[in-house]
């Protein structure tokens, strides 16, 4: 059963109601003035069950003590709520505050949210009520002097000046309505503070920590719609053959097997040659057994010709402690007669290694002498981070004055194996993790693998459910725009990372792995007006056996903004959990995200490029190959999230400083082809062009291929940069 639903927002509805309370009793002193305005949102639905977030904006005078009330008209049961508790008899529902969130100013809001089940039909409710007034969205305002009624004994049956709503508007506004100004936010930062610094971005988005070892499993597991949501950036998956059996499993994950899945859903691979033996530590036979497994392995990549996602052969794994040096000889011999055998029959696919258990400078210093020497050394230098992050940034500043005192040029870095057993699965852990990962430079870091096959290192629970760590990935793969700047108070706990989406003036903080109330400090918002809505919510792993439907709510307030700069209080903080917050104009944003940049999207021997001239300063150049075997064709996948089932008009900004009309190939979803062309521009890197196509997608999740060379496609001419792509 598929637990949760891609499409956010899938029904929203500003029910908006006010009225006066207190109408049937003497009044010996004037009345407040109250209204209210409630905002439901389905944040997430699936066969027989749905989550639901409920923002309540107080329109009137303060409140101290709330209890929200409204009807379900189809059915529908909450199983569970956060932010408040719940009564619920037949289809009237009352909510009443939690303590700490008892007060609501002036224009003020407070939020819960909750899961539920439904049968049928889940409609949205209507009839909201805040402490018995009911919520129109207007201000009901007691007369300037009390009264009392004649009468020893009021009317039974008071009418109210206005009834409820029946339905929700047609055209709901996907924010709450507040005043402009907003809630007065915080002065003073309490407990620790990150920075987030919006105006100071670093790196494009690339979802660089969103892979893992052995992540997937043949058949399809987990389910891509578990996968989409994330932006998988890249896995490290067995060897063609696969005879590695970690844990007592079956043999599983074939790299080659497994690459229609990872190709679905954008993500490349490195194959792990050494997994070709069944055991771990891997057992040596000889020379001759391993050059034959070299031999085989390639050939069966080579004749894969439809396999185009593998990005690296990884040569061995944590060879500080499984190679046999007694049997094999030296390993930094052994690597230049591994990397040799494999380059005389594929001499393209990148080179991948030492791939040592953790960072060690003089192991690597020898290492990549040697390997300099011979003239092998990797394309990618990699090693794993599998005992705390706080050194992370350490070593690879430590690694970066190696290799240039060594004199080799700068190697990419990937980490494809992170996380202790007892970090994997607590979300504020990871995020400190990727916090680091991303801020030190890393090109693609894995979840170490601990457990089995296929589960996403423990994203994903019965192959389509989520866990609660799945939600931080999930929120990392929202991240659109640019990486901005975070500063942590140190390398050790309270740290986070952060994106900048200027076309949407959406800013995306992930946050973890400290106690109690604390601070972000946002700079260089000034951009998103002189109002925010600031949504907070966090997310927590019971075990990576249980199921997670849903983010916990924690607020939705809108906040004035002074200048650029913005505190934003997190209270009540668990080390172990992670949260998230989203800021954005209180005035909205897009409904969906219309703008895809080039440089976020997958990337396939291409290169991502900056240009000032580019939206969000880059974009995809070098997008040269197309051969017939199609293994190094280049090709760009754009993960897209849309609404509805429609067709949509895409327009896509490029460059092409040719004579001559360059083409390139269009697909969605693996689906046929067509030919998109790009007329000659002013130049290379010179942005400001577009084309404009039509491209059918379904409603959720979409992968559209751009591509110069593709399996199916007769491929593409001349040569064009992408910039980005919109859907209207």
């Amino acid at each position: 059963m598929r637990l949760f639903s891609h499409r956010l927002g899938l029904a929203l509805a500003a029910v908006v109601c006010a009225g006066t309370a207190g109408a049937v009793a003497p009044a010996l002193t004037a009345q407040a003035a109250t209204g209210c305005q409630v905002t439901y949102t389905i944040t997430n639905q699936w066969p027989g069950g749905f989550g639901a977030n409920v923002s309540v904006n107080n329109i009137g005078d303060p409140v101290n003590g709330w209890k929200l009330t409204w009807s379900f008209d189809a059915g529908q049961t909450i199983t569970e709520l956060w932010n408040g508790s719940h009564t619920q008899s037949g289809a009237q529902v009352t909510v009443n505050d939690a303590g700490y969130n008892s007060s609501i100013p002036t224009n003020g809001t407070t939020s819960f949210g909750f899961n539920g089940s439904w049968n049928g039909s889940n409609p949205v409710p209507t009839d909201f009520a805040l402490n018995g007034t009911p919520c129109t969205g207007t201000v009901a305002s007691p007369s300037a002097s009390p009264t009392r009624s004649p009468d020893s004994s009021p009317s039974a049956s008071p009418s109210p000046s206005a009834g409820p709503s029946t339905s929700p508007s047609a055209s709901p506004s996907p924010t709450p309505s507040v005043s402009p100004s907003g809630t007065t936010p915080p002065t003073n930062p309490v407990g620790k503070v990150l920075t987030v610094a919006a105006g100071s971005p670093f790196r494009p988005v690339t979802h660089v920590a969103t892979g893992g070892l052995y992540g997937l499993a043949e058949n399809s597991k987990p389910a891509d719609s578990t996968l989409l949501p994330l932006k998988v950036n890249s896995l490290t998956q067995p060897a063609p053959g696969v005879g590695q059996r970690p844990n007592g499993q079956p043999p599983g994950g074939d790299s080659l097997l497994v690459a229609p899945q990872a190709t679905r859903v954008g993500a490349g691979e490195y194959i792990r040659m050494p997994d070709i033996y069944p055991n771990f530590p891997y057992q040596w036979v000889s020379w001759d057994d391993w050059l034959a497994k070299v031999n085989t392995m390639v050939r069966a990549r080579l004749n894969a010709t439809s396999v185009t996602n593998i990005e690296g052969w990884e040569l061995w794994n944590e060879p500080n402690w499984t190679w046999n040096t007694s049997a094999a000889g030296s390993f930094n011999d052994g690597w230049t007669r591994t990397y040799r055998a494999v380059r005389a029959l594929d001499t393209t696919t990148p080179i991948v290694g030492p791939s040592i258990a953790y960072y060690n400078r003089s192991w690597l210093s020898s290492f990549l002498s040697s390997a300099k020497a011979a003239g092998t050394l990797p394309d990618i230098i990699c090693w794993h981070e599998l005992s705390d992050p706080t050194a992370i940034a350490a070593h690879i500043a430590d690694y970066r004055s190696l290799e240039s005192s060594l004199g080799i040029s700068p190697r990419r870095i990937s980490i494809n194996e992170y996380a202790a057993t007892s970090e994997v699965d607590v979300p504020g852990r990871i995020a400190s993790y990727v916090a680091k990962f991303e801020r030190a430079g890393v090109e693609t870091a894995h979840r170490a693998f601990w457990y089995e096959y296929g589960t996403m290192n423990g994203l994903v629970v019965n192959n389509s459910q989520p866990t609660g760590t799945w939600w931080l990935y999930k929120w990392y793969g929202d991240m659109a725009g640019r990486m901005v700047t975070t500063t942590p108070p140190a390398q050790t706990g309270l740290d986070g990372f952060a994106s900048y989406d200027s076309t949407r003036k959406i800013v995306n903080v992930v946050l973890g792995d400290e106690s109690g109330t604390n601070t972000v400090r946002l700079t260089g918002i000034g951009a998103l007006g002189p109002s925010v809505r600031v949504t907070l919510e966090s997310t927590h792993t019971p075990n990576r056996f249980t199921s997670v439907p849903a983010a916990t709510a924690i607020s939705d307030i809108v906040y004035r903004v002074t200048g650029d700069q913005l505190l934003v209080t997190v209270p009540n903080m668990a080390t172990s959990n992670a949260y998230h917050v989203v800021v954005q104009p209180a005035a909205g944003v897009p409904s969906y995200q219309q703008r895809y940049e080039a440089e976020n999207a997958s990337v396939f021997r291409a290169q991502r490029q900056t240009g000032s001239s580019a939206s969000e300063g880059g974009y995809v150049g070098r997008i040269d190959n197309n051969t017939s075997t199609h293994r190094t064709d280049s090709y760009v996948d754009f993960v897209v999230n849309v609404p509805t089932a429609r067709t949509y008009t895409m327009t896509i900004g490029y460059a092409n400083g040719d004579d001559a009309t360059a083409t390139q190939g269009l697909a969605v979803n693996g689906g046929s082809w067509s030919t998109v062309s790009y007329p000659a521009t002013s130049g290379w890197g010179q942005f400001g062009a577009t084309v404009s196509t039509s491209v059918g997608l379904k409603a959720g999740y979409n992968v559209i291929r751009l591509a110069k060379g593709s399996p199916g496609f007769s491929g593409g001419t001349g040569y064009a940069e992408l910039d980005y792509i919109q859907l209207t």
